[in-house]
């Protein structure tokens, strides 16, 4: 596939930048934001500006989606002014969203009953692998549909792998997540054990990433609970439908996963603290308390 049109909705935090590693690729990008003054910086950058989904339709056959959850996407699909709303649309969808594998599903049943090919394609290296374009992306659905898309995920991932069928790039995503989540409640726990236990957590940390302890969460998720800066790069209350989701697949699959449970419960504390789902998911450190004396005091 040569460069060509691109159409992008959901423009946040992760959105914003993927749709950047497209422009800055050579591709030529259609968004149509709900609030075009906060897209104002991705029209400098060259992307084009129309009013709604359903304008994006005559200028591009392939739309990419990168949305909160089902009824968002759904919604610029089906709803008012959606993609679907305008007349025939012939092209391919790939939805970069984290959605439950059976909204995936259906969504691509949906959409091929419209002669419409589909692919769940969620993604995983947060906003400074978008920014860097280097996102793993966990695709569902026709492998001959994703060779036909592949330079433009190309473009905003380092790897990209075909997982199976329509709905398996949201279960790889959900792995995904139960590794993440509970790395993050590791992370919180061994360093505020190490700060009890006397010893400099920060220097347990850097001790940590030149052995098998190394992890991105513990690069980036560590200095944010030594610091408790909290600021969300992705809030967490986002993993509140991770936890969903993997309790659906875990109870379709009669399997017994004591660490998710206990992992779990610790996120659904921080969600029942007052603001706690609106911080960073590795907010979960303020669930342990600091060292009375710390290390230097």
């Amino acid at each position: 596939m040569s460069n060509g049109t691109v159409g992008f909705l959901g423009l946040g935090a992760m959105g914003d930048p993927m749709v950047r590693n497209l422009l800055a690729k050579g591709w030529s990008v259609v968004i149509a934001p709900r609030d075009p003054a906060k897209a104002q910086g991705l029209v400098d950058a060259g992307a084009r500006l129309v009013a709604t989904p359903a304008d994006i339709a005559p200028l591009t056959d392939v739309v990419i989606t990168c949305l909160p959850d089902t009824a968002s996407v759904r919604d610029v699909l089906f709803g008012a002014g959606g993609l679907l709303t305008a007349g025939q649309w012939h092209g391919t969808f790939v939805d970069h969203s984290t959605l439950a594998p059976e909204d995936s599903r259906q969504l691509a049943v949906e959409l091929v009953e419209r002669a419409i090919d589909a692919l769940d394609a969620p993604i995983s290296g947060g906003v400074r692998g978008a920014t860097a374009g280097t996102l793993s992306i966990m695709v569902g659905g026709p492998v001959e549909v994703l060779e036909r898309v592949q330079p433009i995920l190309g473009a905003m991932g380092t790897r990209v792998l075909h997982c199976g069928a329509s709905g398996a790039g949201q279960v790889t995503k959900a792995c995904n997540q139960l590794i993440v989540m509970s790395t993050t409640v590791a992370v919180a726990e061994t360093l505020r054990l190490a700060e009890h236990a006397g010893v400099d957590p920060w220097v347990v940390r850097g001790a940590l990433m030149g052995g098998y302890a190394a992890s991105p969460m513990l690069d980036i998720q560590g200095p944010k609970v030594l610091d408790e800066t909290y600021q969300p790069g992705g809030k967490a209350i986002f993993n509140a439908k991770d936890i969903a989701t993997i309790r659906e697949l875990k109870a379709a699959a009669g399997l017994d996963l004591p660490l998710f449970d206990a992992v779990a419960g610790q996120f659904e504390r921080l969600f029942a603290t007052p603001g706690g789902g609106e911080l960073d998911h590795s907010a979960v450190g303020t669930l342990y308390p600091r060292a009375t004396k710390r290390v230097g005091d």
